[in-house]
């Protein structure tokens, strides 16, 4: 392994003749997104109704802004802590507990540019050309690229629909997607674009299928706080022993309305400090301190702030939900957390087609279910994190062009 170190899961598996098959640059090989390929053939055009990309219309809170610019105001722009100054790290090491009723100290915790860049990280922690990476799907498609660049293999595990629309994972077909070189799997619960979550036994039988197999988990959680049948999600911590083959990523993102500002962190065995330490050198030498004193306050002050950003999603929710169910051409299920609704279009097959002509013709953004992979294909995803003036407006949009088919 390129950064593990003595820790040391499993068995490798070297193909013969892989350093011939890998060589050449791969940057130059990862495709656009078909999300972006969508929002940049209109974007910044001041008509259009963005519901594409993962964020709502609230700006972050104030007290957040506020204590990221008293840091920037007493001249917090130096180099920093490359795994998060003390004080973040305390807060969410006293968050993590708090929220899930778990020991977790901050030697178990390291801060990232991001939740994309606690991904990059974890692929480039454990992952080497030739490995694979099974990967719960549809999923959110940056970690098919992240994956890639580190020339691995994305192997995919689709859910299964259910007639009423609804989504399981068949933990059978997971474990059988399993072979020699597979390395790790991954599984964004609450998930995106879907909304399925994952049940707390379902997470026991994972780790104890790769405890046996000595496999990784990679756990996105960046949604746990916005599911509306429960406080929190059920999280791969509450089953964990805290040397297990675990690495859960989250975000500010989401909850508290940061998707700009590029925070995120890994929770992680104990032993793997130094490895994200090192990583985080060499890819951004870390976050930027006075943002991270945002973050504090976030962690801090921030409860009331996601119980309304749980509300606004939980009205746009709704709204969404009985708009479109009550289209005769749309099947959609209610989510039970995350903010997208993800609906097939009775003859609509060619999702980014149609989306392209949403955006160009109708001035409304959707994402086009191709771009999340297996079981994505013939969807398409709506974020309704936002007000109900802007879902409203773009609601009509939609309805004006599905008549129009």
């Amino acid at each position: 392994m390129r950064y593990l170190g003595s820790m040391q899961y499993g068995t490798r598996y070297q193909p013969p003749g892989l350093a011939a098959s890998l060589s050449g640059p791969v940057a130059g090989d990862l495709s656009e997104t078909a999300i972006s390929e969508v929002a940049m053939s209109v974007f910044g055009q001041p008509d259009i109704v963005p519901l594409w990309f993962g964020e709502g219309d609230l700006v972050t809170p104030d007290f957040v802004r506020d204590a990221a610019a008293k840091g920037l105001q007493a001249g917090e722009t130096f180099y920093t802590w490359q795994r998060g100054i003390p004080e973040l790290r305390a807060a969410l090491s006293a968050y993590t507990e708090r929220l899930y009723g778990i020991d977790c100290p901050a030697d178990r915790i390291s801060v990232t540019t991001g939740g994309m860049q606690a991904i990059v990280l974890c692929c480039q922690l454990l992952l080497d050309p030739g490995d694979n990476l099974v990967i719960v799907s549809p999923i959110w498609p940056n970690i098919t690229s992240a994956a890639k660049l580190v020339r691995a293999e994305p192997r995919y595990v689709a859910l299964d629909r259910k007639p009423d629309g609804r989504w399981a994972l068949d933990l059978q077909k997971l474990f059988d997607a399993v072979d020699a070189r597979t390395r790790a799997i991954f599984v964004n619960s609450p998930g995106n674009p879907t909304g399925w979550t994952m049940t707390s036994e379902e997470q026991r039988a994972v780790l104890d299928f790769t405890r046996q197999r000595g496999l990784w988990v990679m756990a996105d959680e960046v949604y746990a706080r916005l599911i509306y049948t429960r406080p929190v999600a059920p999280s791969f911590l509450e089953q964990a022993r805290p040397d297990d083959p675990l690495l859960v990523l989250n975000s500010f993102s989401k909850p508290w309305a940061m998707t700009g500002w590029r925070v995120g962190w890994v929770t992680h065995p104990t032993g793997l400090g130094d490895q994200f330490a090192k990583l985080v050198q060499i890819n951004t030498s870390g976050v930027p301190h006075f943002l991270q004193r945002g973050a504090v306050a976030a962690l801090e002050k921030g409860e009331a702030f996601i119980a309304e950003m749980l509300e606004r999603c939980r009205a746009g929710n709704e709204l969404v939900f009985q708009r479109l169910s009550a289209q005769p051409r749309i099947t959609i299920a209610r989510p039970e957390a995350a903010f997208y609704a993800f609906f097939t279009v009775e003859g609509v097959s060619d999702t980014m087609k149609f989306c392209l002509s949403l955006a160009k013709d109708y001035k409304v953004g959707l994402a086009p279910g191709e771009a999340f992979g297996p079981g994505g294909e013939g969807n398409i995803r709506l974020c309704f994190a936002a007000g109900a003036d802007r879902l409203s407006k773009g609601l009509d949009r939609i309805e004006a062009a599905i008549k129009a088919l």
